[in-house]
């Protein structure tokens, strides 16, 4: 089941990462991919009837990382779209106000959830049982009000909560760009004069992208170093013409990889590697 679900991550990545290149306003693309995280999850629901877990460690595994994975891109573009859909169209000092709000509501939400999200964020697993298998929870535990209405062979007493604290990452990314932009200096006032005239344009993915970026950043390539990872990702979509996104959201999709976390890199190795073997062979 758990290999079942990996793959479907991976479908809907790519498919999300579609609907962000088809689709220009925020709006547009959280209501296409709601649609079809809603169809994603009733399928997985219904898979999910007719299933028993071989082990404990696979429900858990099931319900810790493999659902939270899926659940917690339809709770994201859910938040999205509710969050556009009654965002202020005055001033910018109005809609920094209104983002602002939203980033303290997310920080109280972690605020409130501490102590599980240490223990999720650090790894532990001494408590999995109680948090993430389908049995009736301890009276002591803290869940959230909606476990009592939940469907008992789909939920757990904490599977919401590991949903919603990556949702609410992923979302505080979303609302951090969303305040660059209405700070951001305009583009005309940029010394474009360091930057390439005839500009050759990016025609990989936006996930591939931020990949090696992020790559580069870490090795410290450019400046020794000492450059913010905002001002090297401006810095590459200039001069390769093209528009890397969310890219602390799609790094965080990159870091939740469960195989191989450097797919791309990967295959720059294997490409390089095959085209010095092909000029040997000449």
């Amino acid at each position: 089941m758990n290999k079942h679900v990996h793959s479907i991550i991976e479908t809907v990545n790519v498919q999300l990462e579609a609907i962000e290149l088809e689709e220009v306003t925020s709006l547009r693309k959280a209501k296409k991919a709601i649609n079809l995280l809603k169809g994603i999850m009733q399928d997985l629901k219904a898979k999910l009837t007719d299933y028993k877990f071989k082990s404990e460690e696979e429900e858990i595994c099931f319900f810790k990382e493999c659902k939270p994975q899926l659940f917690s891109k339809l709770i994201y573009y859910s938040e999205i779209y509710k969050i556009e859909t009654k965002r202020p169209t005055g001033s910018d000092t109005a809609q920094k106000n209104y983002i602002l709000k939203e980033l303290d509501r997310i920080k109280d939400y972690f605020d409130k959830n501490l102590d599980f999200y240490q223990y999720y964020r650090t790894e532990r697993t001494h408590l999995d049982r109680y948090y993430f298998l389908r049995v009736e929870p301890d009276i002591d535990l803290t869940v959230d009000c909606f476990y009592f209405e939940r469907d008992n062979n789909f939920s757990t007493s904490f599977d919401f909560k590991v949903s919603k604290i990556l949702a609410n990452e992923m979302l505080r990314i979303y609302l951090n760009a969303e305040l660059n932009k209405l700070e951001k200096q305009p583009e005309a006032d940029l010394d474009n004069s360091r930057f390439p005239r005839i500009k050759h344009t990016w025609t990989g993915t936006k996930t591939e992208l931020v990949e090696l970026i992020y790559a580069i950043y870490a090795k410290g390539s450019i400046n020794y170093g000492n450059i913010d990872i905002k001002e090297l990702v401006d810095y590459f979509c200039i001069v390769f013409n093209t528009d890397a996104g969310e890219f602390y959201r799609i790094y965080l999709n990159i870091r939740n990889r469960k195989d191989s976390r450097t797919i791309y890199l990967d295959s720059l190795r294997d490409n390089l590697n095959k085209k010095m073997d092909d000029d040997d062979n000449r």
